[in-house]
């Protein structure tokens, strides 16, 4: 038995996932008891996950973090997929406080001098509105995949995410981008058109390029720095110590 409660539920949801579909995976969590939250990013793997709730019409907030500096094409893409399928995105914004405490600090761009000041920013635009938006929250579900990244490669259907204290759902954690393409193919889901462009993996415009080819998938995010591991903080929780003192205090 594991020290902790939620481990043993995570562990036990991990093994009832493993066996279902995309679709069973998802209204299996819709169905539990306590609230599910799914944060996109806009991204291909995020539109299948929205298209499946949109579809069934799930009781799963939707929701995603508009850090200030989207591509235009990913701000567009929230409407029309509230469109697409009648639903509602909740957008959640960084406090201007922090911005401005952030660049007091590091400059508005500082994120391109230091990994720390990298992580600052992610975690002003990032790891502080995805809190407010998981407030309440027993599981929130993710569009991680194993074959995004090596350090990616063992992502469990679900995980305890203690610091949080709630489950972590990833319902693509075995799908090859390859699946993902026929689905959207398939059922018409509507997509980023950077993806066309070479950018598999999008986030901020300034901290986004498109890949070349034989790079992974996520090669084009912080490109400038050599960690392979590179993460904005949002699946890793010690990052959110990351942000500047003067931010947090806020």
């Amino acid at each position: 038995m594991s020290a902790s409660p939620l481990i043993d539920a995570a562990e036990a949801l991990d093994r009832q996932l493993s066996a279902l579909s995309l679709e069973e995976r998802l209204a299996l969590v819709a169905g539990l008891d306590g609230r599910a939250v799914f944060t996109t990013s806009l991204g291909i793997e995020d539109q299948v996950i929205t298209a499946a709730i949109g579809t069934a019409k799930l009781d799963i907030t939707v929701s995603t973090l508009e850090t200030g500096r989207l591509f235009n094409e990913t701000v567009a893409l929230i409407d029309r997929t509230e469109e697409t399928y009648g639903i509602l995105i909740k957008r959640f914004y960084p406090d201007q406080a922090d911005i401005d405490a952030y660049a007091a600090r590091y400059g508005l761009n500082g994120f391109y001098e230091s990994v720390e000041a990298r992580h600052a920013c992610c975690g002003v635009r990032k790891l502080k509105p995805l809190a407010r938006a998981l407030e309440g929250a027993s599981f929130w579900i993710t569009g991680l995949r194993r074959g995004q990244s090596g350090n990616r490669a063992t992502t469990p259907f679900a995980e305890a995410d203690l610091e949080r204290g709630l489950i972590k759902i990833n319902p693509l954690a075995d799908m090859e981008i390859e699946t993902i393409n026929a689905l959207v193919a398939e059922r018409g889901i509507p997509i980023n058109p950077l993806h066309a462009r070479g950018y598999p993996s999008i986030g901020c415009e300034p901290c986004t390029r498109a890949i070349k080819p034989g790079e992974p998938e996520r090669a084009g995010r912080w490109w400038w720095e050599n960690d392979e591991k590179r993460e904005c903080g949002l699946h890793v929780a010690e990052a959110a110590s990351e942000i500047p003192e003067t931010a947090a205090a806020h």
